[in-house]
Order: C-alpha cells, then structure tokens, then sequence
C-alpha cells in the first residue's frame, strides 16, 4: 500500500476524531452546567467548579470516546466519497483495505490508549468529580449506597455482624453467628471488641456466648476475654467502601476476591472488571463498521448521513450495554457476558460489512 496514500487517509481520519471528540466532549459539558448551574452556590464556588468540570472532561472523554471514533470513521471515509477521492483509489486499483487499514491503525492506538487513559486518569478523575459534588455543593445522590462501611459478612458457616473498627485496628460491637448447614443458629458471640491474633484466630474481649440446641434450649456463658478459631483471617474483612468505575485495577481483582469470600454480591465489581477494557475497545469494530457503512454500493458521501448512521449504532449499542449490566447485575447474566457481548455483535456487523466489500459473500453466494 503505498505510504503517502496511507498517511492522508490516516491524517483525515485524525483530523475528524479530535475534531468530533472535543465538540461532543465541549457539548456535553455546557448542557451538564446549564442544567446543573443553580446547585452551584457557596464560598469559591467559581473555583470550585472549575476544578469539577475540569475533571469531569477528563471522564466525559473516556465516556464518549468510542462514539467518537464510530462517528470520525464514518464521517472522514464519507468525507474522502464526497470529494471522489474514493473514486480515484479505485481507479488507481487501491481496494477498500486503503481506507480501512489506515483507520484501524489509527483506532486501534486510540483504544488501548483509552484503556489505559481509563486506568490511569479517568478512574482519580470521576472520585475527584464525587469528592467536588459532595463536599462543596451538598449533592449526595447514592453517595451512601457506595461508601458507607460493610457491615455484614459471612465465611463458611459463620456471619459476622461488626459494627465498627478495622481488619488492623480490631472491630468493636461485633455479633458473630455460627449457622447449621440447614441455617439453624448454632451459636451466638456478642464481644465489645474483637482482634487479630495469628492465622485465624482472634481475641474477644466481653464475650457473651450463646449456644443453641435442636429442642430450642439455649445457654449463655460470659467472660472477659478469650481467643476463639473464627476460620477467617483479617485479610477477609478488606472490603473497601466506593464504586467499582472508580478503582484501579489491582484494588478490583482485590475487592472481587474479598467479597467474594465473605459472601457479598461481586457482580458489579466483575462488570466494571471487564468493561475496562471492553468498553474503550468497542471502539475498534464500532469505527471499522463505520468505514464499511460508508463504502456499501450506491452510499452518496453525505456527512450527515455518516453522523446520523453513527449515532444509531451508538444509540443502539448504548441500549444493549445498559440491558446487558441490568442483566448482570440482577445475576441473570455473566459479567463477563454482559460486558463483552456488545463488542462481539459489532465485530460479526463490521465484518460481514467488510466481505460484503471484498465481494466474498457475493462469491460465496455464487
């Protein structure tokens, strides 16, 4: 292929994405602040929301990224038809592979850099965004459903009930319930402050044990402290308080694993898992599904219709992500499924798309 032609279509299509992201990014922000704009009141508040829409650009990138690659793929390829440029490639007996290589290079680099745009910047970004939100203006929204402490925890036959403290510090108030494998209570300590000793043995300290029996009979024994073989070792209870999107990778496959041995729901923690790398990389077929819309037979080189095109397959894909995460997290689907399922529907769509252009199917039909 030759370099120069490869460049210019690499070029434009550059040209097209920056242009496209910060226009929806620019967009996105002003009618978030029209619409937000009487909640931002107080002391500093000019600086203050500064800083908060400085940082939700950073976020707001992240968020429109991949529609932006669908939608600058659709709109340079449809701007190189409108000039007859296409024409001319195929005159030259350049195949559609000139245009399309070009923009998967260029959307591919794009990708992995949202990924690790993600990791890196978005994910401080949006807890600084919250941070802003709750702290200068009062706005709490579901501040509560993410960061207040866990409380509850079970591990093998016991549930822990600890109402205060740390996995280092020790907890205090804690009630700890030892069930039957037909979840019977078995047994009931009550102790004012519970630490680690070694493995996964702990000391209670005013302990009111309680044991049960199958006729209902029950007895209560108190001390003052005691070391009991609770099965668990402090690194169980490293549960962390905050959403899932706004942690860095290693805290995920952490909190994954710790609230999974403690018997919590880890559904949304697996789905923003796989969408870290899932949603930026839709980014790649959705743009190559663009190309191969704009290249279909009898296609005029339209700029609107390239954008209008784009965003019904943003809208639609929008719509099966937001199905696919209910569904995982009401556990009817997996996260895994749920995260990656989009992808794999634009990968079949963008390359049906490309055979259709390379003539295969026609062949095959043949």
């Amino acid at each position: 292929m030759n370099r120069t032609l490869f460049r210019y279509v690499a070029r434009t299509y550059l040209q097209f994405a920056v242009g496209i992201l910060a226009a929806v990014v620019t967009v996105f922000l002003v009618v978030d602040f029209v619409d937000r704009a009487r909640n931002y009141t107080g002391e500093g508040w000019v600086w203050n929301v500064m800083l908060l829409y400085a940082n939700k650009a950073l976020v707001s990138t992240q968020q429109v990224g991949p529609a932006a690659l669908l939608l600058a793929a659709g709109a340079s390829v449809s701007s190189l038809r409108k000039r007859g440029e296409v024409t001319a490639m195929r005159a030259l007996t350049f195949g559609p592979g000139a245009l399309y290589l070009p923009v998967a290079l260029c959307v591919a680099v794009a990708c992995v850099g949202l990924v690790a745009f993600d990791e890196w910047v978005v994910v401080k970004a949006a807890r600084r965004v919250e941070q802003i939100t709750t702290e200068k203006f009062n706005r709490w929204g579901d501040w509560g459903l993410y960061h207040s402490p866990k409380q509850w925890f079970r591990r093998g036959d016991n549930i822990f009930y600890l109402r205060a403290g740390s996995a280092q510090e020790g907890f205090r108030n804690v009630a700890i319930l030892t069930v039957t494998p037909d979840f019977r209570l078995a047994r009931r300590l009550d102790a004012r402050t519970m630490s680690p000793v070694e493995g996964s043995r702990w000391k209670l300290s005013g302990v009111v044990e309680r044991s049960f029996t199958k006729d209902g009979q029950s007895q209560v024994h108190q001390v003052d402290e005691a070391e009991y073989e609770l099965g668990v070792t402090p690194d169980t209870f490293r549960i962390r308080p905050g959403r899932p999107e706004q942690m860095g990778l290693p805290v995920l496959r952490e909190q994954i694993q710790a609230r999974r041995e403690v018997g919590l729901e880890t559904g949304r923690f697996s789905l923003a898992f796989h969408n870290r790398f899932a949603y930026p990389l839709a980014g790649f077929p959705a743009a190559l599904l663009a190309v191969g819309l704009a290249l279909r037979p009898g296609r005029k080189g339209h700029l609107t219709v390239a954008i209008v095109e784009g965003l019904l397959v943003s809208v639609t894909m929008w719509g099966l992500m937001v199905v696919t995460r209910t569904l995982a997290i009401s556990e009817r689907m997996s996260p895994a499924v749920a995260a990656w399922l989009p992808v794999a529907l634009l990968v079949v769509a963008a390359a049906l798309l490309w055979m259709q252009g390379e003539g295969w199917l026609r062949r095959r039909s043949t």
